[in-house]
């Protein structure tokens, strides 16, 4: 279904029971829960808008924004930026592993995408050198990117990578991820050290994920190495709190 498509099943709720005891909010989330799950609204698809989607169904507009606020926790739909309320598969729920977002994504069955926004080869700040261990002013490979999930943006990531690798092409990161790239130029990485926190959205990072200008977004830092011990890539990322969540297992000593 084409994006710019505005799209409201009716026939959903022809039988709306408007005298029992069942909210109407209620009612109306979970058939397009349904609907969403079956596949009856397709991934991608962009819903009306709150007012026409009330008098369609001759409710008030609280109501469907209810409703849609409902799904919207739930990660099955999203509000962005000019476009308005779009169904997605799901909110990425990520283990805190050694592993990629392309890599994530793929594995919960999400459909990747990239915009190569920064590739470019520069001299190493002070706090890029001392993270890859290497002296300031050593040339390194500077990518920055914005991910998304079903056409839906997730992430915008930052990488700073020494300058062996700066072979790295932009053809190669728009269908790849950056750890299978590195695995495809025989580098293991085999440890990490790496930080989780949050924050206001910077600069044009509110743009690139589509959520309002000093919005919440979670961040990550991570320093990766290789099995003889040499660091092989820095990164750090923002992601949308409403599309994006770190998830990780605690065992009691």
């Amino acid at each position: 279904m084409a994006e710019d498509t505005a799209y409201w099943p009716n026939e959903l709720f022809a039988d709306i029971d408007r005298t029992g005891p069942v909210p109407l909010y209620f009612q109306v989330s979970t058939r397009l829960q349904s609907a969403i799950r079956s596949g009856e609204i397709p991934s991608g698809a962009r819903l009306e808008n709150e007012i026409s989607i009330a008098e369609q169904l001759g409710v008030s507009r609280p109501t469907v924004r209810r409703a849609i606020q409902e799904l919207v926790d739930k990660g099955m739909l999203v509000r962005r930026r000019g476009v308005g309320t779009q169904v997605v598969q799901g909110s990425v729920t990520r283990q805190v592993e050694l592993t990629s977002l392309f890599d994530d994504l793929q594995s919960a069955h999400h459909e990747p995408g990239t915009q190569v926004l920064v590739h470019e080869v520069i001299p190493a700040s002070a706090a890029v050198a001392e993270a890859l261990g290497i002296a300031t002013g050593d040339e390194v490979l500077r990518l920055r990117r914005r991910r998304s999930t079903d056409g839906v943006p997730v992430a915008v990531m930052e990488n700073h990578l020494p300058a062996s690798l700066a072979g790295i092409s932009v053809e190669q990161l728009e269908s790849r991820g950056l750890y299978q790239i590195l695995r495809a130029r025989g580098v293991a990485i085999s440890v990490a050290k790496q930080k989780i926190g949050a924050r206001r959205a910077q600069d044009d990072e509110h743009e690139l994920l589509e959520i309002d200008e000093g919005g919440p977004v979670l961040t990550m830092e991570r320093v990766s190495f290789d099995q003889s011990g040499a660091a092989v890539e820095y990164g750090h990322h923002c992601y949308r709190p409403d599309m994006y969540s770190f998830a990780t297992t605690l065992v009691a000593k």
